[in-house]
């Protein structure tokens, strides 16, 4: 009976057909008990026609029908929130298309790497030997990259590294497109570039388009006047007299004599601004300008993020080939052998040399299109009068250098705050407007810090530079103190008056300083490398070292001194004082140096309305620090420097008295409130 109800009820199913539901809920059995069959048909009807419901009484609910749940969107009370929802977000749009639009219009000038930490410069021979060859090299430095991130450097500078003769220091280029083997491969270069962006720092190297050793591929073929190369170097007629070269002129070269010299292939002389094995690149030869060219967009490609370019002021010379004239009048023309005994007005800073240095921007900066990955370009322009050397920051729609490197502090050699003044004022006087500035005590060719000033200055120039303006640059070991070596006994071809600031970097207290293990090194380690060195003073919480990285954190982290406006105070013989202030923070940062003897200092008398008491928040003496200062009777000690910290609404830029005697480079101004920077100051 069951199988047969069964059956009965699939049969029924069966005569129902699919009808559609659309939400209501149908009762069957009153549909089966239903006699009439034209009920049937006006519920088919029903099914293929709807009719409009009335939806007086009804309110939505699941699984409502579309055209039901149409008719109720079209109540006022559910469209008109639709539609206020609906412009609310069209407001919130164009409301933050505007803010955004505004912060960007306000916004100032973003700092670039470059700008944003120091930079630390590393003559690669010197700094470690991984294959003990008494050399330094590449994978050396890659070694201890995690050392120099300790010190919160952002940028390394290596010099010079390419293949070349050991005349004056690897500056002779044999070729520009090759590691010497005394640094490694290229290989090892190349993972050294992946290690340093590892680390998230920024990589400039040395370039000297100047010159080449006589031993490059392009000075032979020139010699036998082959194809182009004939006039890639600067060649003229001279006579030999009884084997004595009669030059065409009286130009000398930067190391004495005469600045040209004969060449027996080609039977003509060549010139030489420097050593006779560097003959120098004829720029006036556009082919010479594009080879340069290629040969930057080479190292670029290889990953480096810009360049320090070296002797670029004797790019050009004069080609009318006039005698230069010389400083002393008097003297007899053929007894000037030296070189600052003539004006060099034909040979260096010539028209066309800056545009030269421009189009080596404009290489650069096709490469500096990808964001994050802007190429620096830097100017070595030593030995320039300080209106020239501004020269290479290019003019207001011309970009040049990033910067010329200011070597001013390395030069001098006697502790004088008169002098240290003079420096800072300088620069700052004359950079053009919205320039970037940068500071270095020491470099390959200068004799080191605690050789020139001594060893109880270390700290208080290694504060001066981190507390100015601008980019702080550091030669390798003056982190430390390092001083130059004082043996003469050198196997070497240099000048060797340049060699005592280029010793290993004293690592530790082991045998040759931790620099290397082979039993002889390229030149010795100083003596006093087993109590200076980054082993011992690392932990020592009153060391070189550690101070150097108190200044270095302070530097990175305080917008005062990364943004901040600098005025100065007051300088005498001993003592240099001046400001960092920002506008919308209330603090100031007062940095007191004294490079004389023991001095008492009157703040109250400099600065208009600071505190009777200021806080110091860094000092050489260690002790002070985290203390409080008398701001009208302050005793600095020799060689000891303060940074203070006091608050106060008045800011020095702001008035009148100190206006001529404030400079910022990037204006900008902090909003606490929002904790941004923005240009409506």
């Amino acid at each position: 009976m069951a199988e047969n109800k069964g059956k009965t009820d699939s049969i029924r199913m069966s005569m129902q057909g699919c009808r559609t539901n659309n939400g209501f809920v149908q009762n069957e059995d009153i549909l089966e008990k239903d006699p009439d069959p034209g009920s049937r048909l006006d519920g088919a009807m029903a099914v293929l026609g709807p009719v409009e419901p009335d939806l007086k009484d009804v309110g939505p609910y699941a699984g409502m029908p579309k055209e039901v749940l149409l008719q109720f969107s079209g109540q006022a009370r559910y469209r008109l929130p639709r539609e206020v929802l609906f412009w609310l977000t069209v407001a919130s749009v164009f409301v933050l298309i505007g803010a955004t639009i505004a912060i960007i219009a306000v916004s100032p000038e973003c700092l670039d790497w470059w700008q944003a930490g120091p930079m630390y410069q590393i003559y690669p021979r010197s700094f470690k030997d991984s294959d003990t060859d008494g050399n330094g090299d590449l994978k050396g430095i890659q070694e201890k990259l995690d050392y120099i991130t300790t010190l919160n450097i952002k940028t390394i500078w290596i010099t010079s590294f390419y293949k070349s003769s050991l005349k004056d220091f690897r500056h002779g280029v044999e070729d520009f497109r090759e590691i010497d083997p005394i640094f490694g491969t290229m290989k090892d270069f190349e993972n050294l570039v992946a290690a340093i962006h590892d680390k998230g720092l920024k990589l400039i190297i040395d370039f000297i388009p100047n010159h080449t050793s006589d031993k490059h591929a392009w000075f032979q073929l020139s010699r036998t006047r082959t194809g182009k190369y004939t006039d890639y170097y600067i060649w003229h007629d001279c006579t030999r007299e009884n084997g004595i070269t009669v030059p065409p002129n009286n130009w000398l070269s930067v190391y004495g004599n005469s600045s040209w010299h004969f060449d027996e292939v080609r039977n003509q002389c060549y010139f030489h601004q420097f050593m006779r094995e560097q003959p120098d690149l004829n720029f006036h030869n556009p082919d010479v300008q594009e080879e340069i060219k290629e040969i930057i967009q080479f190292w670029l490609t290889k990953g480096v993020d810009g360049f320090s370019f070296d002797a670029v002021k004797f790019l050009l010379e004069a080609e009318h080939l006039r005698d230069e004239a010389q400083v002393n009048k008097t003297q007899i023309p053929d007894t000037v052998t030296h070189y600052w005994e003539l004006y060099h007005d034909f040979t260096t800073t010539q028209v066309g040399m800056h545009d030269i240095v421009r189009s080596f921007r404009q290489t650069m900066d096709q490469y500096s299109r990808e964001p994050g990955r802007y190429r620096f370009m830097g100017i070595e322009a030593y030995g320039e009068s300080i209106d020239r050397t501004m020269m290479y920051y290019g003019l207001p729609f011309v970009q040049e250098a990033d910067f010329p490197f200011n070597n001013y502090l390395s030069e001098l050699n006697a502790p004088s705050g008169n002098g240290v003044f003079e420096v800072i004022t300088s620069w700052m006087e004359n950079m053009p407007e919205g320039k970037w500035p940068n500071w270095m005590i020491g470099g390959p060719d200068r004799a080191r810090l605690t050789s020139r000033l001594g060893a109880e200055y270390v700290n208080i120039m290694n504060m001066l530079v981190f507390t100015l303006p601008g980019t702080p640059i550091t030669y390798y070991g003056e982190e430390i103190g390092m001083r130059n070596i004082l043996v003469t006994n050198l196997n070497e071809s240099y000048d060797v008056d340049t060699l005592f600031s280029k010793s290993p970097m004293q690592w530790d207290n082991s045998s040759n300083a931790g620099f290397s293990e082979a039993s002889h090194t390229w030149l010795p380690t100083s003596s006093d490398y087993h109590t200076v060195n980054v082993d011992v003073q690392k932990t020592q919480p009153r060391s070189a070292l550690k101070f150097y990285q108190e200044l270095s954190l302070l530097h990175v982290n305080e917008l005062l001194l990364s943004r901040g406006w600098f005025c100065y105070l007051r300088n005498n013989s001993h003592s240099v004082v001046y400001t960092r202030e920002l506008d919308g923070i209330d603090r100031v940062f007062l940095v007191v140096l004294n490079f004389g003897e023991s001095s008492q200092l009157n703040l109250k008398e400099m600065v208009p309305n600071i505190p009777t008491r200021a806080s110091i928040r860094l000092s050489t003496s260690f002790a002070d620090k985290g203390g409080e200062v008398d701001t009208h009777d302050i005793l600095l000690d020799k060689g000891e420097g303060l940074v203070l910290e006091y608050n106060t609404k008045n800011l020095l830029h702001h008035q009148t008295a100190f206006r001529d005697r404030c400079f910022v480079s990037n204006r900008a101004c902090y909003s606490s409130t929002l904790n941004l920077l923005h240009s409506l100051c």
